[in-house]
């Protein structure tokens, strides 16, 4: 896929992969529209971009700011290709969980990517070549002590992503899924950070991530999952499931001393 020029729709720029998104897309000279709920970095994010695209502060847990950044979109002329990259997490055992948040959490992270599919998929079918790109997780393969709520939201963002391509085979609309492992952004709490380091698990810049991103959409990959062995893990959860309970049950002591609490 050639992206000079292409108009995109990034949600969740204001956020740590998403903001290095903007900028590695920016530099291919993509027209962007840069969505989120924080203005001032967005704003910011946009200056250090040369002021080049706009910016629209919308939150997607809310359905008016859906359908009014949809309505934006739509005056500004339309796009080429739309990144559902906003999302939320929470690192807590299931007893503990706020309900409100946890309504909130998966509001932003798997019904709002599908409303706006569902609001864009027309606009994108106009174009001759265009694409969809949901932004998954390692965790949307394999189920993780204390990350229930995000587990369980990664894990429908990529069944909805493979219904999605299969539905749209024969439109101009590609559909793609980029799953990363564990990132160094703010999306992280300290106590997930903590964990991270007991266990040793390796954590990518949010720039691999963006660099990532970039080869799909130029290779039109569909689907990419990063990070070894998170790939092995991925694989073998999906036919060995009790191997892998096996291996995650010795860590969960170090998980639970880690993990959020009430």
């Amino acid at each position: 896929m050639q992206l000079q020029d292409k108009v995109i729709l990034l949600t969740g720029a204001d956020g740590g992969i998403g903001s290095t998104i903007a900028k590695q897309l920016h530099q291919q000279g993509c027209q962007l529209i840069i969505t989120g709920r924080s203005e001032e970095p967005l704003n910011q994010l946009n200056q250090e971009m040369q002021g080049h695209h706009h910016v629209v502060v919308a939150d997607l847990s809310h359905a008016n700011d859906r359908q009014g950044l949809f309505d934006r979109v739509q005056k500004l002329g339309g796009i080429d290709g739309l990144i559902n990259n906003a999302g939320l997490s929470e690192f807590t055992f299931v007893e503990q969980q706020d309900t409100q948040y946890l309504e909130t959490l998966l509001t932003v992270n798997i019904l709002a990517p599908m409303v706006l599919c569902q609001l864009f998929i027309p606009m994108l079918k106009q174009k001759s070549e265009s694409f969809i790109l949901n932004m998954g997780s390692s965790f949307g393969s394999i189920g993780y002590a204390g990350f229930s709520a995000y587990c369980s939201s990664k894990f429908a963002i990529r069944g909805y992503t493979e219904t999605l391509r299969r539905e749209l085979a024969d439109s101009p609309i590609q559909i793609m899924y980029l799953a990363p492992r564990a990132t160094k952004t703010p999306i992280n709490s300290p106590e997930v950070i903590a964990m991270n380091k007991a266990l040793g698990n390796h954590m990518d810049e949010p720039e691999q991530v963006a660099q990532t991103l970039i080869t799909m959409l130029k290779k039109n990959q569909q689907t990419v999952y990063m990070g070894w062995p998170e790939k092995l893990f991925v694989k073998i959860n999906s036919i060995f499931p009790k191997l892998v309970d096996h291996a995650l049950r010795s860590k969960l002591s170090i998980i639970r001393n880690c993990a959020t609490k009430p």
